[in-house]
Order: structure tokens, then C-alpha cells, then sequence
């Protein structure tokens, strides 16, 4: 017996087609249904469907009287169905089971039958119980007929009962099999969708079955990058450069002990080029612990270490010159230090400070690029006295640094650089048709002779390069002897614990300006000492004497006082401005109760949390991120904003900032000024501005001093600004008059 689909009987269900046979041809001759049959049924019709309506009655009596066919009926009543039209719909299929037809149409209404059924989830096992009833039925019906034909007319009703209850199955099963279809037919089109997904991920997804050591999925974006490796696991590993296989083999080795492991290297592509992927293991075990299977992402990421690296070298670059910056020479004296420290011999360090004579005569006199220009040479002539092995950075303006490390006979090295140093200004410098003539003053402190660590060093390098300035010797070392500033440190010490008790210390505001409104968003508090004798003192003067004192945890504790009484008495007025208190030492920040006091303070005076933001350095942060976490933390908890002050000058990585409950990024005034000017300087502000927006953080852009910067960090995404070109600080009482000014205008 075959079964094939015919199109010729397409209905509501499918319908198959037997030896050759349309369905209701082939359940004729298989029943064994005659003309004489047909004859017989249409004879005693009258009589067979006599008490058919009764007969409806008892049999939805009778669903009604199991609670699963109860509730399809129920649901069936609720969605607008009546019983009525049910017990009908019976008597007319009684009617036609008996009219003796066993046509195409008769077939095509029962598979229909079928598909409604299962539609409302009749049971197969429930249809052949409704049959039961029918054959109940007509026996009694039968009982009245005379033989020989009550026995003729009993096996014509049973063949025809057959066929009714055999169509509508074949209708269920074609709806249940035309389900199941579907079912494949949604699950096909979902995996063909993610296959060409997968297809069009850059990354590269696997799977790897470590039991059996071989893949179990690889998607189909690896063949962009090589072919799936034959004798390993670990995909693209042949295609590895050499020198970072046992790399990645090792990641894999503590895939297999269970942890999930990340891994850079070097992959060579099928057209030839080299590039960097990160790939990632993250291993599963079954019940017990053993690892079963490992799967895994691999995924370009030479474009971002390629970023990485140029903003590496931004941040560890003097933009003007191309020399190391501040930050790569102090790394570079600690770790000097460090070695010299550590040999069996005895090792110096010398580290020299250079301020050019004559150069701001020319700066002012014939403009920045010429002054540019000129540092750049100079740069360039200095470079070319030093060894490979020696650090020349430019610390900014007119002032150079040089580190030579781990010498036997330092002082008379050091004499002698120096001297090669100052040769190189015997010659003019020849810039825009001008020879320009400068000179240098060197100030060189030596370790350990004149201190052993890197502040030390660079304080007392520069005390004798202003020495040597002011005696006009071209160069000197570090004499203790001639340090002005001992006697006069201790006595600015005294007087400075006696402001804070005689109530010297003011606080002036400067105003932030959100860019793309333009309304003023708050104010930095910044700390002025009003001296009886010398006049106002800018912090610079001041504070380091507070740091090395201990005097800068009262001095802190002040300024917040001062700044949330001020910005509440602001808010009284109507001005709803955020105050923002630098922590400047490490100190006071990493102070096991720095936030509970500011918790006090701020329900002492009554002030909002939010209205308070605290600024803090990169390198403050960096020194101890444990702590510093565990600080903001509790900051963040008050309701406290967080930002990240002179953001660039320090010698961190948004690595472990994005780990900070931070808000806010400021950029130091460095980068602003002349970004119109420096294309680089404008390169870090924009990257800066885009990551930190990644992070979910706002930038602040420090040291506007003209409309230009200040439309082209506009242009560039910046929140909000701050510089002399908007506000200088001021005290509170002039800014609530420049607040009112600025509304007016």
C-alpha cells in the first residue's frame, strides 16, 4: 500500500491518496462498501435516523458529563457558540453518515471534521467513544427490522460508521501532521536565521567538546579569518604567530582546570595580513566538576590596540615637541631610583631641570609659533647629546628635564652632559628669517646625595636651577646651603595654622556652563588665603605647606562647611546650583571616615547630597584602588557626585576607573587651551569625551579661554566648561550678581 499526497483533493486538511486511489475511493474497497449497501441505508433511512434529535441530546449529555470534554464545550459557549447550533450540527452529520454517499465531497467534509477537532483538542480516544454511542444508537434502531435484512442493513451501517470515524482521523492526522510541519518549517527558517546571523558577526563563536577533542559548532565567520584547525581544538591556533601560541595554549590549559580565561595575540589572515584577536574560554563541567566542554569568542581587536596604543602614547607624549611628558620622566625616575637602590654597588641617579633664558622676550615679541617652533628645535638639539638610555622630557612652557640613570661617577657625568647641553644654544636658532639667540640655566640634584625619592629630587633640582638662574651660572648642583626656602616654609606653616583659626581662609567660586543649554550648572569652590601682609594667596602658594603639614584635614573640613552653608543660602535665593570641593591629598580622601563626616555635615546644615560633588585626582585614586573603591563607595551611597579632576595628567586608564562610581571626568586645562591650535590636544579631548560618554560619564572641559575652544568642544559632544573666557572665580556675593546679569542678557 502507498499513501502520496494528491493536489486534485485538496481541502481543509490534506488528503492522501491510496494505491493509486483518491481516500474515498480506497476506503470503499476497503471496507467493502456496495451499491447494495448504499441501496440498503437509503431504504431504511426514515427509519435510522428516527429519535435522532433525542439521540443528539444524550450524546452531548454525555460529553457534558466528563470535565475535560465539559471544558472544551464550556470554552466553546464562551466564545460565542451555542449548543444548540452543536446539537444541530450532530443531527445533520447523523443524517449524512446514514444518507449512504460515499463521494469526494462526503470524504473532503469529514477530514474537515477532523481538522476542527483537533483544532479544539478533541482526543482521538474521545472521537471513537462518540462512535460507540452512534453504533448504540442505530443497533436499537435495528432491532425493528425484519431479518434477512436487519443483518445486511447492520453490516452496511458498520462499514459506513468505519469509514465516517476512518475519514475524520485522517483529517486529525493531517492536521496534526500539518502542525508538526509547520513546527519544523518555523524551526528551519529560526536556524537559517541564526546562521546568517552568526554569518555576519565579526566575532568568531565555538564550541569545543573536550571529552571527545573535537568541535561541536564553529561559526561561519571563521573561515574570514582561517580554517578550522584539524589537529587542535582551539581555533585559528595554526594560524597564530609563533611567538603567541604558548600563550593562548596556556589560556587553554586553565580553561580545562575550570576557569574562564582571556587571551590576546597575533593572528595571520588568509590574505596575509597580521592582526590582533582576543579570544575568551569559558569552560562548562557536568555534575561532577569535571569540564565537559569549552566554549569560546574570538574577535578582532587590533583596531581598539592600535587606539589604545596612540592614546598611550598621547598621554606619555609632549604634543609639542614629540619628547616624553611629566608623567613617562616621574615613572621613569622612580624605577631609576628603585634599580640604583637595589644593586650590590653602589649606583647614582642624576636628574637635571632646565629653564631657557631669553624665551619669553621671544614668545611675546614674535608670537606662540614662532615660540613653538623654537621649543621644537630645542628639543631636537638636546636630543641629539643624550644617550639612548637617558629620558629628556618637556614639563611644560620653557622647562626641560633630563633623567641619566645608574652612573658609577654621576657628578662628573653630570658636569659634562651639562655642559654638552648648554652647547647646544652657542648656535642661533634660524626661524622665520630671524636668528634667534637663548639661553639655559640647569639646576641637577643627585641621588642619593640630595634625596631619595622622586619629590625630593625634582624640588631641590629645581631650587638650584632657580639658583643658578638668578647667579647666571649656565649650570649647578643642589646645595642645601642655599635653600631659600627652608626658613620660609616653617614660618608659612605657623602663620597658615593661624589663618585657620583667625578665619583668613575665603573661598571663591568659579561658574560651570552647560554647553547645550547654556545655563550655569554650578560651581568649583576654590580656597584663597587673605594673608595680613601679603594679600590674597592663590592655593599654589599654600597648600603644599598644608599637605606636608597635616593641616590640609582641617582646611577640608572647612571648605566643605563654607561651600554647602553658601550653596543652601544660594538655594534659599532661588539659585539652584551644585558646589563641587576639591580633595586634594591622599590623606584626607583615603581617611577611614571621610564619608561618614561628610554625612554629618551634610544633615547638620541640611543639605541634599546631590548638591555637593567632590573632585578628586587621577593619581590620588591610583595610589590606592582598594581603598579609593571602598571611599566612593560610601560617597556614592550618601548621594554624592564623584568626578575625576585634571583627568589626563595622571598616569591612569579608564581600565579601573569604569570600576569607580564615578559621574563625572574634567579635563585638564592643558589639553583645552590650544586644542584649536594642536591637532593632538584636540584628539585626546575628543576620544576623552567619547569614551567617558561610553562610561556613562559627563565631561567637563577645564581652562576656556576663548570663544573659539569653547565652540569646538561644543561641536565635540562636551557637557559643560569652565574657564576664564566664561567666569573667573569670584566670591559669592559678586557671583550672585554675575548669575543675575548673566539672566538679564
Amino acid at each position: 500500500m502507498s499513501a502520496k499526497s494528491s493536489g486534485d483533493e485538496a481541502g481543509s486538511a490534506r488528503v492522501r491518496v491510496y494505491s493509486d486511489q483518491t481516500i474515498h475511493e480506497a476506503f470503499a474497497q476497503f471496507l467493502g462498501i456496495t451499491e447494495q449497501d448504499q441501496r440498503l441505508l437509503v431504504r431504511y433511512h426514515e427509519v435510522l435516523i428516527g429519535e435522532s434529535e433525542r439521540f443528539a441530546e444524550i450524546f452531548y449529555d454525555y460529553l457534558l458529563s466528563y470535565p475535560i470534554t465539559a471544558q472544551i464545550l464550556a470554552r466553546y459557549q464562551k466564545d460565542g457558540g451555542e449548543l444548540r447550533a452543536l446539537i444541530n450540527s450532530q443531527l445533520g452529520h447523523l443524517w449524512q453518515l446514514l444518507s449512504g454517499r460515499v463521494d469526494r465531497e462526503s470524504a473532503r467534509r469529514l477530514a474537515h471534521i477532523g481538522d476542527v477537532h483537533y483544532g479544539f483538542g478533541v482526543e482521538p480516544v474521545w472521537v471513537m467513544g462518540a462512535y460507540l454511542l452512534y453504533w448504540d444508537h442505530l443497533r436499537a434502531r435495528l432491532a425493528d427490522i425484519p431479518e434477512p435484512e436487519c443483518t445486511a442493513l447492520e453490516n452496511a451501517v458498520t462499514k459506513f460508521l468505519f469509514r465516517d470515524m476512518g475519514l475524520m482521523l485522517e483529517g486529525y492526522w493531517d492536521a496534526t501532521v500539518r502542525q508538526v510541519q509547520d513546527e519544523r518549517n518555523k524551526a528551519q527558517a529560526l536556524r537559517e536565521q541564526i546562521t546568517s546571523l552568526l554569518a555576519n558577526l565579526p566575532q568568531v563563536l565555538w564550541s569545543v567538546d573536550v571529552v571527545r577533542n573535537e568541535p561541536l559548532y564553529v561559526s561561519p565567520s571563521s573561515r574570514r579569518i582561517c580554517d578550522m584547525d584539524v589537529d587542535t581544538p582551539i581555533p585559528c591556533l595554526n594560524w597564530t604567530v609563533a611567538e603567541d601560541r604558548e600563550a593562548v595554549r596556556q589560556a587553554w590549559r586553565e580553561a580545562l582546570a575550570g576557569r574562564q580565561v582571556e587571551v590576546e595575540s597575533r593572528v595571520r589572515a588568509p590574505d596575509g595580513e597580521l592582526r590582533w584577536f582576543r579570544r575568551v574560554f569559558h569552560p562548562f563541567t557536568d555534575e561532577s566538576g569535571r569540564v565537559v566542554r569549552i566554549d569560546g569568542l574570538m574577535e578582532d581587536a587590533t583596531d581598539a590596540k592600535h587606539n589604545l596604543e596612540r592614546l598611550n602614547v598621547l598621554a606619555t607624549t609632549d604634543s609639542l615637541t614629540g619628547l616624553s611628558n611629566r608623567t613617562v620622566l616621574l615613572d621613569r625616575l622612580e624605577r631609576a631610583i628603585a634599580a640604583a637602590g637595589r644593586g650590590r654597588v653602589p649606583r647614582q641617579v642624576a636628574l637635571m631641570l632646565m629653564d631657557l633664558d631669553q624665551f619669553k622676550e621671544i614668545n611675546d615679541t614674535l608670537g606662540h609659533p614662532v615660540g613653538d617652533e623654537v621649543l621644537r628645535r630645542v628639543g631636537a638639539r638636546l636630543s641629539e647629546k643624550l644617550r639612548d638610555s637617558d629620558t629628556l622630557a618637556r614639563l611644560g612652557g620653557d622647562e626641560f628635564a633630563v633623567l641619566l640613570p645608574e652612573m658609577e661617577h654621576a657628578r662628573d657625568t653630570a658636569e659634562k652632559v651639562a655642559g654638552k647641553l648648554l652647547d647646544c644654544f652657542n648656535e642661533p636658532f634660524c626661524i622665520a628669517n630671524q636668528n634667534l639667540y637663548l639661553g639655559a640655566s640647569i639646576g641637577i640634584a643627585m641621588f642619593p646625595e640630595h634625596g631619595e625619592s622622586v619629590d625630593s629630587l625634582m624640588s631641590r633640582a629645581d631650587v638650584a636651577m632657580y639658583e643658578v638662574k638668578r647667579a647666571g651660572l649656565g649650570y649647578g648642583f643642589y646645595d642645601a646651603g642655599t635653600n631659600p626656602h627652608t626658613t620660609k616654609r616653617l614660618r608659612l606653616a605657623a602663620e597658615l595654622r593661624g589663618a585657620l583659626e583667625r578665619d583668613e581662609l575665603r573661598l571663591h567660586y568659579q561658574p560651570k556652563v552647560d554647553l547645550a543649554s547654556g545655563r550655569v550648572s554650578g560651581v568649583e569652590a576654590l580656597v584663597r588665603w587673605a594673608h595680613p601682609r601679603r594679600g590674597l594667596m592663590y592655593p599654589e602658594e599654600f597648600l603644599p605647606t598644608a599637605l606636608r603639614t597635616g593641616l590640609i584635614h582641617p582646611m577640608t573640613d572647612w571648605v566643605l562647611r563654607e561651600a554647602l552653608t553658601q550653596c543652601m543660602a544660594w538655594r534659599a535665593e532661588g539659585l539652584g546650583l551644585r558646589v563641587a570641593v576639591n580633595v586634594d591629598d591622599t590623606l584626607s580622601f583615603h581617611h577611614c571616615d571621610l564619608a561618614e563626616r561628610i554625612g554629618a555635615l551634610l544633615e547638620e546644615i541640611g543639605a541634599p547630597a546631590d548638591c555637593l560633588e567632590i573632585e578628586l585626582t587621577e593619581n590620588l585614586l591610583a595610589s590606592d584602588i582598594a581603598t579609593s573603591s571602598a571611599v566612593l563607595e560610601r560617597l556614592a551611597n550618601l548621594g554624592v557626585r564623584i568626578a575625576i579632576d585634571d583627568y589626563g595628567t595622571g598616569y591612569s586608564s579608564l581600565a579601573y576607573l569604569k570600576q569607580l562610581p564615578l559621574h563625572t571626568l574634567k579635563i585638564d586645562k592643558s589639553f583645552v587651551i590650544d586644542m584649536c591650535q594642536d591637532e593632538n590636544d584636540a584628539v585626546i579631548v575628543r576620544s576623552t569625551v567619547d569614551l567617558a560618554h561610553n562610561l556613562g560619564y559627563t565631561v567637563v572641559a577645564e581652562g576656556v579661554e576663548d570663544e573659539e575652544v569653547l565652540q569646538l568642544l561644543e561641536i565635540l559632544g562636551c557637557d559643560s566648561a569652565q574657564g576664564y573666557h566664561i567666569a573667573r572665580p569670584m566670591a559669592a556675593d559678586a557671583l550672585a550678581g554675575w548669575l543675575r546679569d548673566r539672566a538679564r542678557n
